[in-house]
């Protein structure tokens, strides 16, 4: 009995991996499709199109082409290229309001015949407004209305049925991250410009600058580096930091010291010495402007917990490890 239930199991993990494999084969053809499906030319156009457009993208679609669509426009707008999803039944009641002349529309239809994607194409028609097609038949009523058309390749559905939207879907869906990407490198987005667009989650965490964690003012624990070790010792236990930076009399960070420097270097005549003569001299600084990710980074290459923040040679704040951590950094 044991046996026959294994069995089963075994043919049904089977069936199961066989059907995966014959997805992702599917799908898989249907991207590398594109390769021949999309012109460069016409790439090339709708890229000069989106770039040099002065108002905003516009993307629509209905069906499974919509919910892409709206991908496609999210991605846009947060790198760099304002977008947005205009539902088309929505359009033709009232939100073709919402496109104006400046715009861009990039319509979304896999058999190019959508019914409800008719008053958009008029209104653009109507109103002189470009239109980037993506549709798997360039001779169709969406195909022959697009000033500029993406083709998408011509592969079978990975359903079963070869009904359901999955292999063409896919392939839109690429195909919205190969015009994203290039506006982000024809553009020089950067990790900065992303930042502002991301200030939430966990991205918005990594991203955060430096600046924006450190301690400043009286909460920095720094003295002069001809203090003695007592002075050391109180400035480094009040500020509850584990480190105290030294400058020189013209405000200059010259060094640190760290409460494992001074296990390393505890001696019953510590309390008579100079900081100058124990501290790390020129240690390892960050800018404020500093991307908080990187500051990590430099922490764990280095094996330090502490970084004084400069501008210039002049300290202007610290940042602790843990500031780091807590702060979802990692």
């Amino acid at each position: 009995m044991a046996a026959a239930v294994e069995e089963i199991i075994n043919k049904k993990e089977l069936s199961d991996r066989e059907s995966a494999m014959r997805t992702l084969n599917t799908e898989i053809e249907a991207i590398s499709g594109l390769k021949d499906s999309v012109a460069l030319s016409n790439l090339t156009k709708a890229l000069d199109l989106m770039q040099n457009a002065p108002g905003r993208i516009i993307v629509t679609g209905m069906g499974k082409s919509g919910h892409i669509g709206r991908k496609i426009a999210a991605s846009l707008a947060s790198t760099g290229t304002p977008s947005f999803f205009v539902h088309p039944a929505e359009a033709s009641h009232g939100d073709l309001g919402m496109i104006t002349e400046a715009d861009v529309v990039i319509a979304i239809s896999n058999s190019g015949e959508s019914r409800e994607l008719v008053d958009i194409i008029n209104y653009c028609k109507r109103f002189g407004i470009k239109i980037i097609a993506i549709t798997k038949n360039s001779e169709s009523s969406l195909g022959k209305a697009g000033d500029v058309v993406l083709e998408l390749p011509k592969y079978e559905e990975a359903c079963p049925l070869g009904l359901a939207p999955t292999s063409s879907t896919t392939a839109t869906l690429v195909l919205g991250d190969i015009l994203t990407v290039g506006l982000i490198e024809r553009k020089g987005f950067s990790k900065e410009d992303f930042n502002l667009r991301h200030p939430g989650g966990k991205l918005g965490s990594i991203l955060k600058r430096v600046g924006d964690l450190m301690h400043t003012g009286q909460d920095m624990p720094l003295l002069d580096e001809n203090a003695n070790m007592q002075a050391v010792l109180l400035e480094m236990t009040s500020k509850c930091l584990g480190c105290v930076g030294f400058i020189n009399q013209n405000g200059d960070l010259t060094g640190m010291l760290t409460d494992g420097d001074l296990r390393r270097c505890l001696s019953s005549s510590i309390l008579n010495e100079k900081a100058f003569n124990l501290m790390t001299k020129n240690p390892k600084t960050a800018t404020k402007d500093m991307i908080s990710a990187e500051a990590l980074k430099i922490m764990h290459d280095k094996k330090i917990t502490n970084m004084f923040v400069v501008d210039g040679t002049k300290p202007i704040g610290v940042i602790h490890i843990h500031d780091l951590l807590n702060n979802g950094v990692a």
